[in-house]
């Protein structure tokens, strides 16, 4: 047998291809989708009860994010400390999140426990009472840490971003309020759910070690109640904001919150994979441009970094930063000499290459495993998106030239 050199590092070989294995598609009795992800060795299940109903579904401020929440705090049947007693005798991990666009419940478990633990999840989003001692329990948390939160300069920063990209009053753009907690009723909450959280708004995800057993339980417990959806016109963004730059003084505070962007579009933009390839070299990893003057060379911060954030009617391109208030003006400084250097000087070719394959090597380990499978494909059937999107990302990045990048 050959002796091992460990001295020569292995051949490195760049990344061709990236596909995402095809999931297979169900339907329950009342037409509602199963998107399934059979994969893996281990016998754990990942359910993922996805809906369309987020905060641009509302009737009122943050009644999707109360609705959601409390889906675990009581049904017709259960109480919330009953609900969390099963979950920890089976080993149950449930979820609820709440988000812009969508609402989902989630349930990691052993395969062997999920007939034991699928008739409590589909109690919660079947039968829920939000009960008013739970609701108001939700209330005066959340003003609490509300009250937390806007003590912190990075929390008034983003609130005061997405304000101004998105509209105050906007469902995007909206920042959460003790008032508009102190106006939820129970009432609201039950119509949220009885309009918005419905069959035909509804799109299931189960992945890891499933079989026809699993399936028939999930059509036996979520596949025999029809309920339709009740549209809800609420208006999102149309309007584009001029220039702005504003400038939030704490007279005592040691540390400076620095947020920069603009509105980007949605995942349908035609330049989101340029874009992306763009943001990277800015500010999207630890080599970027941002990191290295501002955190390595300058010394101003801990962290920096750029991102572009999609909704499914929208998204917005940031810079964010926390550093030391006397070194604020010259990180803004530093900002904008990045910008303008990337707009006007062309990307050395090595450059290029360290964010091309550090971009493959993280999409790689983006469907690394069933649960992250699953979670490649949901914007597929959440978003309207094109099955080949994927591929026209990587083949982007793989082919991007210093010349055809546009000037984000």
């Amino acid at each position: 047998m050959k002796k091992l050199n460990r001295k020569i590092p292995p051949p490195v070989h760049g990344v061709q291809n990236i596909s995402v294995p095809p999931p297979a598609v169900h339907h329950l009795d009342n037409g509602i989708q199963v998107v399934e992800t059979r994969m893996g060795t281990q016998p754990v299940l990942k359910l993922e009860i996805c809906f369309r109903a987020g905060r641009a579904a509302e009737h009122k401020n943050t009644v999707a994010y109360a609705a959601t929440r409390l889906l675990r705090d009581g049904t017709t049947t259960l109480n919330s400390k009953e609900i969390a007693e099963i979950l920890d005798f089976y080993a149950g991990t449930l979820g609820t999140h709440p988000g812009w666009d969508t609402s989902a419940v989630s349930l990691f478990c052993l395969t062997k426990h999920f007939e034991a633990l699928i008739p409590v999840v589909a109690d919660m989003i079947l039968n829920p009472v939000y009960p008013q001692h739970e609701l108001q329990t939700f209330i005066d948390k959340n003003i609490r840490e509300l009250q937390v939160d806007l003590t912190q300069s990075d929390t008034i920063a983003y609130r005061k971003l997405t304000e101004l990209l998105f509209g105050e009053k906007m469902p995007y753009g909206y920042s959460s309020v003790a008032e508009d907690y102190k106006a939820l009723t129970v009432n609201d909450l039950k119509r949220f759910h009885q309009e918005q959280l419905t069959a035909d708004n509804c799109v299931i995800f189960i992945g890891g070690a499933v079989n026809e057993a699993i399936l028939k339980l999930l059509n036996q417990y979520l596949g025999q109640h029809k309920t339709k959806r009740i549209p809800y016109q609420n208006v999102l963004c149309t309007e584009t904001h001029p220039k702005t730059s504003v400038h939030l003084k704490n007279e005592t505070g040691l540390q400076t919150s620095i947020r920069i962007g603009r509105r980007f579009g949605s995942k349908l933009n035609p330049d989101y994979a340029g874009a992306s390839v763009v943001n990277l070299i800015l500010g999207g990893y630890f080599g970027s441009r941002l990191m290295k003057n501002i955190r390595e060379a300058k010394g101003y911060t801990y962290n920096i970094s750029s991102s572009i954030d999609f909704m499914q009617h929208d998204g917005y391109w940031y810079i964010g930063t926390e550093v030391g208030t006397k070194f604020a003006a010259k990180t803004l400084e530093e900002i904008y000499k990045e910008m303008q250097l990337l707009q006007t000087e062309l990307v050395d070719a090595a450059e290029l290459e360290m964010v091309r394959n550090y971009c493959l090597g993280n999409m790689l380990n983006m469907i690394d495993g069933a649960f992250a499978v699953m979670d490649a494909v949901k914007p597929f059937f959440l978003e309207d998106l094109q099955d080949d999107v994927l591929q026209k990302l990587v083949d982007t990045i793989r082919h991007i030239t210093i010349r055809n990048e546009k000037k984000y």
